[in-house]
């Protein structure tokens, strides 16, 4: 053999614990190092589990916003044509207004199955720009600035988020 490879072999010789403890020491080394990288990786992947969990439930409870967003104006023209019918048109059409109703009623049904909640806010209560879009300001007597004083239409909730704010219009200050 040549002196290349006989070198390491006497010095091995000449102090096998120096040897075994570099050898320790280098692969302690190695494990700690691996140890950290499988932690790493149990660590990203228990993230992406809890982030795909969290995926799926907003798309089980918000996936269907677009269609609940576009069903609101078909639950306020409903709305607005039982409001609209006198009492000699509902003697006149009483199916016909029968029928609205119940279309209304099954509407309502649905969105509270599905999650939607209507926001109907009273005349009198505080406008909460959270719910309410201001539509118009004007003082109104016997009121106190940022009261509601008229309702144009309900605003919607999907779960907790807003789908739509109820369109209000909100006392100023007080007419003298």
């Amino acid at each position: 053999m040549t002196e290349q490879n006989e070198q390491p072999m006497e010095e091995f010789l000449d102090d096998p614990l120096a040897a075994q403890d570099d050898e320790v020491a280098r692969l302690t080394a190695e494990r700690d190092e691996l140890r950290d990288k499988w932690m790493r990786a149990l660590a990203d992947a228990e993230n992406s589990r809890k982030r795909a969990d969290k995926d799926r439930r907003d798309a089980e409870n918000y996936g269907g916003s677009r269609l609940a967003r576009d069903l609101l104006p078909v639950y306020d023209a409903l709305t607005r044509a039982l409001d609209a019918a006198t009492d000699e048109q509902r003697e006149a059409a009483s199916a016909l207004i029968e029928g609205v109703d119940l279309t209304l009623r099954e509407l309502s049904n649905v969105f509270t199955k599905h999650g939607i909640t209507i926001i109907r806010p009273e005349l009198g209560e505080k406008f909460d720009p959270t719910f309410h879009e201001a539509m118009f300001e004007a003082p109104a007597p016997g009121t106190n600035a940022g009261e509601i004083i008229q309702v144009m239409d309900n605003g919607f909730r999907l779960h907790d988020r807003l789908l739509r704010p109820a369109k209000v219009g909100v006392s100023s200050t007080p007419a003298s």
